[in-house]
C-alpha cells in the first residue's frame, strides 16, 4: 500500500489497542517483506471469520488509480474494519456477561437439586456435583468400547437369538436413497445422509433384528430425481451370506418416504419446521399399520411395536420425541451438529444479529426441538466425548454433575425425586469395508502394468489425473464441500506458500458436485470462487485438481488413487463434529491431518494414524502434509496403524454396541394390543384391547374380570363372539379406571361394567370428529363457540354422523358444572380432553349420576418421566418466588391451586399475568434441574397447568387415534385466533383446521408477545388443511368451510 502509509499505522495503532496480540505486533515486521498485511489479519483474527468480500473490496480499493478517491474509498475501508472489531469486542462483553448468567442459573438449580436430594446423598455425590468430576470420565479406549472377542460375540449373538425387533429411524432432510447418493448436492445432502442409510442396513444384518424402517420425505419435485418419490425403497445388505436365513416376508431394511410439507417442492431444512406435525401423523398411521403386518407375520396376531425410535438431527429429533410420546416407546437421538453450538459460532463471527441468525438458520426452534429431544431420549448418542461436553453441555436439560449423581443414586436404588437425564453414549459411526481392497504392494504404478492394465482403472482416476502435470507425486486429498466452515481456501493457500510441499505433491479437491457455478449457492460459489482465484494466485496449474463431478460410488475408488500415490488425506475444517472422512481414509490405507477441533481428536487417539493441526495455522497445516509426504517412514507407521485399528469403527462393531444400549433401556409400549381375531364388524384398523392386555399386571384388572365372568355365569346366553369379548373387555377397563383415580371427583363413573355398552365402537364408527380447542379465559367464552358450531352442524349431529371432542384446558369438574347449568348433555361429547391433555374421560350415557368415565390407560401412556411430588416441591418453591415488587407487602403472584390439581396436572393460579416471566423461563428452570414437564399459561395467563412432558392436547388427540382408530384426515380442529401457549400444536398435522376469526383475540394474545420465534415458524400457513373464517362468521359459514375443508358434506 504505498503511498497510504498513514492507513497502515492507523490498523497498527488498532492492533495495538487489542489485548493480547503480542505475538501479532512482532509479525508486523513482516510487513516490510511483503508478508504480512493488516487487513488480512484483522479479517482472519480480530474480527473472527474469513471474509473474503471484505479483503477483495480493500483490494480493488488499493488499485484505484486515482488518488483522491483511493485514499477515502481506503480510510472508508478502515474505518469499515474498525467497526467490525468494535462490535466483535461487544459481542464477546455480551457473550460473557450471557455466558454468566447462565452458569450462575445452573449452579443455582444444581444446589436447589442437590438440596432436595440431601437427605439421602452421599459425600462422594456431593462434592463430584459441586467439584471437578472429570475422575470420573471413561478412558478414550473405554469410551470407544467395542465387543471383540469372539466368545463375547457369540454371547451377544445368543442374547439376540430369538428376537425379532423392529426399529425405527428418522431423518427428514436432504435427498435420501440407497445407491448414487448425491452427497454434497447441497448443504442438507452431506455425511448424515449416508449415515444413516448404512446405519439402517447394518442394523438389519444384526442377529435378533428382523425389521429396520428409515422415515424421511418424500420429495415429489420436477428438480430432483423420481427415485425420491417413491414410497418405499428396500436396502439390500452388503454381505448377503447368512442374512438370507434370517429373513421373513418383510424382513429387512426400507427407506419409507413418508409426504409432508408443499408438494412438488424440494425445501430446504429451514423450511420444514412448521411442516413436522404433518410428518408425525404420516409416520404414526405408517408405523401402526406396519406394526400390524409384523404382528401378522411373527407377532402372533399381536402388533410388534417398535423397541425404539431413533431421530437424526433436531427435526428428527422433534418428531421422534412426539411419535415416541403417541406410542409410549423408547427414543434415541443424535444430533450431528447442534444448534447453540452453531448460534454461538454465528454470534462470534459478528455478521449477523440474534434476529438475523434466527430468521436465516430457524435456531430457536431448532434449539427448541433439541431440548425436548433431551426430556424424551433415553440414550442420546454422540460421535465423540467432545460433543458431550464442549455441545451438549451447552444445553439447559443436560448436566455432566447431575448426570452423575442421577446415575449413582440409580444404581443404589435410591429416589431421584422426580429427576431424570437422558444417558449420553459415545458410539462412533461405523463404516462399511466390504468393499475396500489393499494393494499388496503399495509401490506398484499408477498407470498400469501387466496384471492391472490401465483400461481397467476407475473412470474417475482419469478425471483427477487430467489435471496433473506429473500425477505420479502424492496426493493431498481433501473431500467436503465448499462451505466456509470447511476451511478449504486456508489449505489452497498452505500448499500455495510452501514451495517444498508443492514440489512433492499434488494436491485434489473433491468438493461436491456441480454443473455451473452460477447455479450453486452464494455461499459456496464464493468459496469455489476463491479458490480457484488463489489457485491463480499462486500459479497452481498442473498440481491441483478440482473435478466438477462424481458418484458416491466414486469415494472409494478415489481414496484408493490417493493411497496408491502414497498421498495423505486432510479434513482442515475449523470444527469437525465428528469426521467420518478420516475413518474412510484409514480405512483405504491413508494417513491423515485433521483438525484438532472436535471429533477428530478422539479418531486420532484410537487410530493413531496421523497428525493434528491448528485450522486457523496456515504454516502447521504445510509442516503436517509435508512431514507426512517427505518422510517415508512416519508415512508406513501411520498407514500401518490406521489399518490395524480400522476394526474398531466397523458397522458391526457400532450396531453391537447400538443393540447393547437399547437392550438396557426399560421396554415401553402400548397398554393395548389387538385381538387375535378383529371381527367382521370393526371399521378400524387401529390396535384394539384384547384380553391379554387386560390382564396385565401393571394395570391390576383382574376383579373386575371375576366380576364380569361371575356374571357371564349366571347368564344362560353368555355371547362367545370376539367383538362381544372385546366390548366386555373394555367396559371392565373402563370402570376400573373409574374406580382407580384418587384425585377423580365422584361424577365419573366407577363400577358400574354394562356402562357406555356401545358407545365406544360408535366413537369409532363416526364419520367426522370435530375438536373444539377455543381458548378463553372464561368457560362460558368457550361455550359460545361450542354452541355457534354445534348449531352449524345440528342435523348431523343428531343422526351421530358426527362426533365431538372438547379439548380444553379446564377442568373435568369446571366443564360438568357449566354443562349442568346449561342445560348441556354431556353426551353430545364422545370425550373430553380436560386440563391441557393431563386427563381424558369419555361420556357415558348410562349414568346420569356418574356421566363421565376417566382412561387412565392415558395416564400410563404420559406418565413418562414425570416428577409428581418432587416436581411439585420444586413449583411451589419457584412459585413463591414470584412476588409483586411494586406491592406495599411483596404479596404472592403465583399460588398452588390444590382444588383443582390431578395426579397429572398440578394447577397454580395467576394473580397478575403481566408479572410472570415467559414460558420459556420457567421451562428453562425446570430443565435445569433435571426436572421434565410441559408447561402451558392458559385462560390469558390467569393459570398455569404443568403437566407430563409429552403430553399435550394434540398428543391426546393422537392417543385416541391410536386407541380408537379415528381417521386424523377426517377430525376438523377449531382454535381461536390466539389461544394458550400450547395453541400451535393445534394447528398443524393432517386433519384440518378452522380458524375462527375474531375469537380470543385481545384475551390470550399477550401470552405469545414473548414467544422466542414467530408462529410461522410452527405453522404452515400456506397449508390447505388450514382455512380461516371471516370475523362474526355465522353457523352457515362455519357450515361452508367445513365442505371445503372436505369434513362435511351436505
Amino acid at each position: 500500500m504505498a503511498g497510504n502509509e498513514w492507513i497502515n499505522s492507523y490498523l497498527e495503532a488498532i492492533i495495538d489497542s487489542e489485548p493480547g496480540l503480542e505475538q501479532a505486533r512482532e509479525s508486523l515486521l513482516l510487513r516490510e517483506r511483503g508478508r504480512f498485511s493488516p487487513t488480512r489479519y484483522f479479517v482472519n483474527n480480530v474480527i473472527g471469520f474469513d471474509d473474503t468480500d471484505l479483503h477483495r473490496s480493500w483490494l480493488r480499493a488499493q488499485a484505484t488509480k486515482i488518488p483522491q478517491e483511493r485514499n477515502t474509498r481506503l480510510e472508508n475501508m478502515s474505518w469499515r474494519i474498525w467497526n467490525l472489531a468494535r462490535q466483535k469486542r461487544m459481542l464477546d462483553e455480551k457473550q460473557t456477561q450471557r455466558l454468566s448468567r447462565r452458569d450462575m442459573e445452573r449452579q443455582k438449580g444444581l444446589k436447589e437439586a442437590i438440596a432436595d436430594m440431601s437427605e439421602d446423598l452421599s459425600e462422594g455425590e456431593k462434592c463430584d456435583a459441586l467439584g471437578d468430576i472429570s475422575a470420573h470420565s471413561e478412558s478414550i479406549r473405554g469410551r470407544f468400547h467395542r465387543i471383540s472377542s469372539v466368545d463375547t460375540l457369540e454371547t451377544f449373538a445368543n442374547q439376540l437369538k430369538g428376537k425379532q425387533m423392529y426399529i425405527v429411524l428418522i431423518s427428514l432432510h436432504g435427498l435420501i436413497r440407497g445407491e448414487n447418493m448425491e452427497l454434497g448436492r447441497d448443504s442438507d445432502t452431506g455425511g448424515q445422509v449416508k449415515y444413516v442409510v448404512e446405519l439402517a442396513r447394518a442394523l438389519s444384518s444384526m442377529p435378533g433384528v428382523y425389521r429396520v424402517d428409515l422415515l424421511t420425505r418424500q420429495v415429489s419435485a420436477p428438480e430432483v430425481d423420481w427415485s425420491y418419490a417413491e414410497p418405499t425403497e428396500m436396502l439390500p445388505p452388503r454381505d448377503l451370506e447368512g442374512f438370507l436365513s434370517e429373513t421373513g416376508e418383510s424382513s429387512g431394511a426400507y427407506i419409507i418416504r413418508i409426504p409432508f410439507g408443499p408438494k412438488d417442492k424440494y425445501i430446504p431444512k429451514e423450511m420444514l419446521w412448521p411442516h413436522v406435525p404433518e410428518f408425525v401423523d404420516g409416520a404414526l398411521n405408517y408405523i401402526v399399520q406396519m406394526s400390524k403386518v409384523l404382528g401378522d407375520q411373527i407377532g402372533g396376531g399381536i402388533p410388534v411395536w417398535p423397541v425404539a425410535i431413533h431421530g437424526h438431527y433436531a427435526d428428527a429429533g422433534d418428531s421422534a420425541s412426539l411419535l415416541a410420546g403417541a406410542l409410549n416407546v423408547p427414543m434415541i437421538f443424535t444430533g450431528h451438529s447442534l444448534g447453540r453450538d452453531k448460534m454461538e459460532q454465528l454470534l462470534r463471527q459478528g455478521r449477523l444479529s440474534r434476529d438475523e441468525i434466527n430468521s436465516t438458520y430457524k435456531i430457536i426452534r431448532r434449539i427448541d426441538a433439541e431440548e425436548l429431544a433431551l426430556d424424551a431420549s433415553e440414550i442420546v448418542i454422540t460421535s465423540t466425548k467432545q460433543e458431550i461436553e464442549d455441545q451438549w453441555g451447552l444445553y439447559d436439560g443436560f448436566d455432566r454433575g447431575l448426570e452423575h449423581i442421577l446415575r449413582a443414586r440409580i444404581k443404589r436404588n435410591v429416589s431421584s425425586y422426580g429427576r431424570f437425564m437422558p444417558r449420553m453414549v459415545v458410539i462412533p459411526p461405523g463404516m462399511d469395508f466390504h468393499h475396500i481392497v489393499h494393494d499388496g504392494d503399495i509401490d506398484g504404478e499408477t498407470d498400469g502394468s501387466e496384471d492391472h492394465p490401465a483400461f481397467l482403472d476407475p473412470p474417475i482416476w482419469a478425471e483427477i489425473m487430467r489435471f496433473f502435470t506429473n500425477p505420479r507425486k502424492p496426493m493431498i486429498l481433501a473431500l467436503a464441500r465448499p462451505d466456509p466452515k470447511k476451511n478449504l481456501t486456508t489449505l489452497v493457500e498452505a500448499f500455495g506458500e510452501c514451495r517444498p510441499l508443492r514440489e512433492l505433491a499434488n494436491l485434489t479437491l473433491i468438493m461436491g458436485t456441480r454443473d455451473d457455478i452460477d447455479d450453486m449457492s452464494s455461499t459456496n460459489a464464493s468459496v469455489l470462487l476463491s479458490i480457484l482465484k488463489l489457485i491463480d494466485k499462486y500459479d497452481l496449474y498442473g498440481q491441483v485438481a478440482f473435478p466438477k463431478h462424481h458418484k458416491q460410488a466414486d469415494v472409494p475408488d478415489i481414496y484408493h488413487l490417493a493411497a496408491k500415490t502414497k498421498g495423505v488425506f486432510i479434513n482442515p475444517a475449523f470444527i469437525e463434529p465428528f469426521g467420518l472422512t478420516l475413518i474412510e481414509a484409514a480405512a483405504h490405507g491413508l494417513p491423515t491431518v485433521a483438525t484438532k477441533n472436535g471429533g477428530p481428536v478422539d479418531i486420532q487417539r484410537v487410530l493413531d494414524n496421523g497428525l493434528l493441526v491448528d485450522p486457523h495455522d496456515q504454516q502447521s497445516i504445510a509442516d503436517a502434509l509435508l512431514n507426512l509426504v517427505a518422510e517415508k517412514q512416519l508415512w508406513v507407521k501411520c498407514r500401518q496403524n490406521g489399518l490395524k485399528n480400522i476394526h474398531l469403527f466397523s458397522w458391526p462393531e457400532h450396531c453391537k454396541t447400538y443393540l447393547s444400549r437399547i437392550a438396557a433401556c426399560k421396554p415401553r409400549q402400548p397398554q393395548w394390543l389387538k385381538t387375535e381375531d378383529d371381527g367382521e364388524n370393526s371399521e378400524s384398523d387401529s390396535p384394539r384391547d384384547s384380553l391379554r392386555d387386560i390382564q396385565d399386571i401393571s394395570l391390576n384388572l383382574k376383579f373386575s374380570l371375576d366380576v364380569e365372568m361371575k356374571d357371564d355365569k349366571n347368564n344362560d346366553h353368555c355371547s362367545l363372539d370376539p367383538e362381544d369379548n372385546m366390548i366386555k373387555s373394555e367396559h371392565a377397563v373402563l370402570a376400573w379406571c373409574g374406580q382407580k383415580g384418587t384425585r377423580e371427583p365422584n361424577f365419573v363413573e366407577k363400577v358400574d361394567l354394562n356402562a357406555g355398552f356401545g358407545k365406544f365402537p360408535s366413537l369409532r364408527r363416526r364419520k367426522y370428529i370435530y375438536v373444539i380447542a377455543v381458548d378463553s379465559d372464561s368457560i362460558s367464552g368457550l361455550f359460545e363457540s361450542v354452541r355457534m358450531i354445534f348449531a352449524a352442524v345440528e342435523r348431523e349431529r343428531t343422526e351421530g354422523s358426527i362426533g365431538f371432542i372438547l379439548a380444553t384446558s379446564f377442568t373435568m369438574a369446571e366443564v360438568h358444572s357449566f354443562l349442568i347449568s346449561e342445560d348441556v348433555s354431556p353426551t353430545d361429547f364422545d370425550a373430553f380432553i380436560c386440563n391441557s391433555g393431563g386427563d381424558l374421560y369419555y361420556s357415558s350415557p348410562q349414568s346420569e349420576k356418574n356421566p363421565f368415565i376417566a382412561d387412565l390407560y392415558y395416564h400410563s401412556h404420559i406418565e413418562y418421566r414425570w416428577g409428581g411430588e418432587g416436581l411439585r416441591k420444586t413449583l411451589v418453591r419457584w412459585a413463591n418466588s414470584i412476588i409483586d415488587k411494586n406491592g406495599e407487602d411483596g404479596e404472592h403472584v403465583i399460588t398452588e391451586d390444590k382444588n383443582i390439581s390431578t395426579d397429572y396436572c398440578y394447577a397454580f393460579k395467576v394473580r397478575m399475568p403481566e408479572v410472570v416471566p415467559p414460558v420459556r423461563v420457567i421451562r428453562r428452570l425446570m430443565r435445569i434441574q433435571a426436572l421434565r414437564c410441559h408447561i402451558i399459561y392458559c385462560q390469558n395467563g390467569k393459570k398455569i397447568n404443568v403437566i407430563p412432558v409429552l403430553a399435550s392436547r394434540a398428543q391426546a388427540l393422537r392417543y385416541l387415534y391410536l386407541r380408537w382408530g379415528m381417521d386424523l384426515s377426517k377430525m376438523a380442529v377449531f382454535v381461536g385466533d390466539s389461544g394458550d401457549t400450547d395453541y400451535e400444536q393445534l394447528i398443524g398435522g393432517i386433519h384440518k383446521t378452522l380458524v375462527l376469526k375474531g375469537v380470543g383475540r385481545g384475551t390470550t394474545n399477550h401470552l405469545h408477545v414473548n414467544r422466542s420465534y414467530p408462529l410461522t415458524d410452527v405453522v404452515p400457513v400456506d397449508s390447505p388443511n388450514i382455512i380461516e373464517s371471516n370475523e362474526s362468521c355465522s353457523p352457515i359459514d362455519i357450515r361452508n368451510l367445513l365442505e371445503k375443508l372436505g369434513v362435511f358434506k351436505c
